[in-house]
């Protein structure tokens, strides 16, 4: 079984949140084959933490996990801080995979969602 975490940074806005698990339940809905749900998981700021959600992955049967960072840049917290959250639960489920994907700001299909919002002009 294969779960997706995505990682946000977490706000002191409860209503930033909710967007983020309104987000991931509606990724859920379109998951490929072999996927059996998507988990949020905050930074800092929110809950539950990376650690807390990995750790409820694994607890509800999970094998193997893809962890999204979901921010547009490659700052401290995609370069440094999310992957030393979860080599620390990595330590806590040596038998388990966990691969860190890349960041949504570098997507390639980024691009094509940025122009899919500007409006074409006729000449």
């Amino acid at each position: 079984m294969k779960n997706l975490v995505l990682v946000a940074h977490g706000s002191r806005r409860q209503a930033s949140n909710e967007e983020v698990k309104v987000l991931a339940a509606k990724v859920e809905k379109h998951l490929p084959q072999g996927f059996s749900g998507v988990k949020v998981a905050f930074l800092e700021l929110a809950s539950p933490s990376i650690e807390a959600a990995i750790d409820s992955c694994y607890e509800e049967g999970a094998s193997e996990l893809l962890v999204l960072p979901y921010f547009l840049s490659e700052g401290t917290h995609v370069a440094k801080d999310v992957p030393s959250e979860v080599a620390k639960a990595m330590d806590k489920w040596p038998d388990r995979k966990i691969e860190i994907v890349p960041h949504i700001g570098s997507l390639d299909s980024m691009i094509d969602l940025i122009i899919s919002v500007c409006p074409t002009t006729e000449v």
